[in-house]
């Protein structure tokens, strides 16, 4: 069993990846709420009432800080919801916060156990980047990091489903682009899915796994059910609750991605560019110095769809 700790700003895709990260069977340390989708403390109270629904509220939920490294925290222009989790009305939690800082529970969780954790980093990665600014040698001890973040240039989709404030940047690079620079310069081992492969069409849930999940008597198909018509009545296709569960998926699986080396930097001086994730790929006079990271450039989405709702619809400890 593949042991993990998640970075999350819950949200409603980041509530389905955890649900699938739990019932596929992944060892999930703690969460770690980072401020993206929603700022942190609102993150970790969802996380908690996802945890809730799942039976796992001993696991434990560490909050991170309100704002980004260096900048004011900025307006998400895609609502998840009153609630943050698509208006599902999930019961709060009376469990408590872990009391740790959540840098220092990535800290603690990785160095209990050197080179045995991948992190799935599924918001912003300012939580990251304080651990590894506290402790640079944290790098060699993390297992992987697979994130959902950036926008590669590999298709279409990486521009025209951009997600940040700005015509060409990702939510999630583009909320603290500070702090993804200093995670790709870091060292530390990454897989980096954007938006070229998380808001590909091929990730709508197709007409199968809408019955299997309708069948089902999971409360997480009905979460995922609901999160999935939620979306469409803003306009949105079924993609958008997804994105985070191929982070969870590549982790089970990562043959389910193709990946290319590239070298990546992050604007951080911009105005219509800020957050965006520039690719080195000249033939001639290329920044060799830039990080190089191993980016997702396709990936099997049918795969993907099947594995997540086989693990949503599974009965706990048996099969579909």
């Amino acid at each position: 069993m593949r042991s993990v700790l998640i970075d999350t700003d819950p949200g409603i895709d980041d509530a389905v990846a955890i649900m699938f990260a739990r019932r596929a069977g992944l060892d999930i340390k703690a969460l770690t709420a980072v401020s993206g989708n929603l700022q942190a403390d609102r993150a970790a109270a969802n996380a908690l009432r996802v945890l809730r629904l799942l039976d796992a509220e001993s696991i434990p939920v560490a909050r991170g800080t309100q704002t980004p490294l260096v900048r004011p925290y900025p307006r998400d222009p895609f609502s998840h919801g009153d609630d943050g989790l698509g208006n599902t009305g999930l019961a709060a939690s009376s469990t408590p916060l872990d009391p740790r800082f959540a840098p220092d529970v990535i800290a603690d969780v990785v160095n209990a156990a050197p080179g045995e954790i991948t992190v799935l980093a599924l918001g912003p990665l300012t939580n990251l980047a304080l651990a590894l600014m506290r402790d640079p040698s944290l790098a060699t001890r993390i297992a992987h990091v697979y994130l959902i973040g950036g926008a590669f240039g590999r298709n279409r989709y990486a521009y025209t489903r951009a997600t940040g404030d700005n015509p060409v940047s990702e939510w999630n690079v583009y909320v603290d682009p500070e702090a993804a620079q200093h995670v790709f310069q870091s060292g530390v081992p990454i897989t980096a899915l954007g938006l070229d492969v998380v808001t590909h069409p091929d990730l709508d849930l197709r007409a199968e796994d809408r019955e299997r999940l309708a069948t089902s008597d999971r409360p997480e198909a009905a979460f995922l059910l609901d999160i999935a018509d939620y979306v469409r009545d803003m306009g949105f296709d079924s993609y958008c609750g997804l994105i985070d569960s191929m982070a969870v998926a590549a982790c089970l699986d990562p043959s389910v991605l193709t990946t290319q080396k590239l070298h990546v930097t992050v604007e951080t001086a911009g105005t219509a560019t800020l957050g965006q994730t520039v690719v080195d790929e000249r033939e001639h006079f290329r920044w060799d110095h830039l990080p190089l990271l191993n980016v997702a450039v396709s990936a099997d989405h049918n795969k993907i769809l099947t594995m997540l709702v086989d693990a949503l619809t599974a009965e706990p400890g048996g099969a579909s």
